[in-house]
């Protein structure tokens, strides 16, 4: 099954567009528990509330070698209906490229990524040629150093527009098999009101709701898709650090079911 299958599936079955992030951070888990073991115990109280999880592979990397097996092994914990994205946000060119993807999409098998579009299409090519995993392309992204580029003036086609909204083009035009996305952060609402309303149908990967002080409802008024099953909110720390104690799982799985809860009271509103 290709990703926006999976994705479609699961937004439906879960009655959720809420995605997890699992980034594990020692520093605020519970103490003398293992990283596997914390997402595992992630994984089973909120399997149920999710459309996705996206594990970030730099929480894993800063662990070497153990943060690595433990990624592995919690790709292989999340049910198999579950699409997972690994944020990687990878962007190089020619044989760098097809060995992201290969080690990504065949050795860890995620059925989605992040990229960077600053050294153009041919460093996505590798990632794209993968018709059945998705690729999430950086378009307005939800930190506040974002405008520094993003939001630059640039001519194109004869006309100016912000950097952000050419790369949403130029990803349209490259998404010739239909697997690509953008990632547009809620705390920039009329960006993302924008790109919504240009590109429809287009799967959107949409951080920043929670620690980073994205506005919930504008994210949903502005970023859900029709048939609401190609919008991915995600939340990490807002729901994986709901508690630091022994009952870190079952807070985070109520956190989870009320940002679910939020979201679709919020999809309510738009009928």
């Amino acid at each position: 099954m290709d990703f926006i299958s999976k994705l479609a599936n699961a937004s439906r079955k879960s009655q959720s567009l809420l995605c997890v992030g699992l980034d594990p951070d020692p520093a605020m888990m519970p103490e003398g528990i293992g990283v596997f073991e914390f997402n595992k115990a992630i994984i089973d109280a909120t399997a149920d509330l999710v459309c996705a999880y996206k594990p970030n592979i730099a929480f894993y990397e800063a662990m070497g070698s153990e943060g690595l097996e433990a990624l592995k092994k919690t790709r292989d914990y999340i049910p198999d209906e579950i699409p997972v994205i690994i944020d990687a946000k990878r962007g190089d060119i020619g044989n760098t490229a097809r060995a992201y993807a290969k080690s990504l999409f065949e050795y860890y098998k995620f059925d989605a990524m992040t990229a960077s579009p600053y050294l153009g299409h041919d460093s996505l090519e590798p990632f794209i040629e993968y018709r059945d995993r998705g690729v999430f392309i950086l378009c307005r992204t939800s930190n506040k150093g974002a405008a520094d580029f993003q939001s630059l003036p640039v001519g194109n086609k004869g006309e100016k527009k912000m950097l952000y909204e050419v790369v949403a083009e130029k990803v349209n035009e490259w998404n010739k098999h239909g697997n690509l996305g953008l990632v547009v952060g809620a705390t920039y609402p009329e960006e993302l009101k924008l790109i919504r309303e240009k590109y429809t149908d287009m799967p959107l990967l949409i951080p920043g709701v929670g620690a980073q002080g994205g506005e919930l409802g504008l994210t949903v008024k502005y970023g859900a898709d029709r048939g609401r099953n190609r919008t991915i909110i995600s939340s990490s720390r807002q729901i994986i650090y709901a508690s630091k104690g022994k009952d870190f799982a079952a807070a985070a799985g109520k956190a989870a079911r009320e940002l679910c809860d939020r979201i679709n009271e919020h999809l309510e509103e738009l009928k």
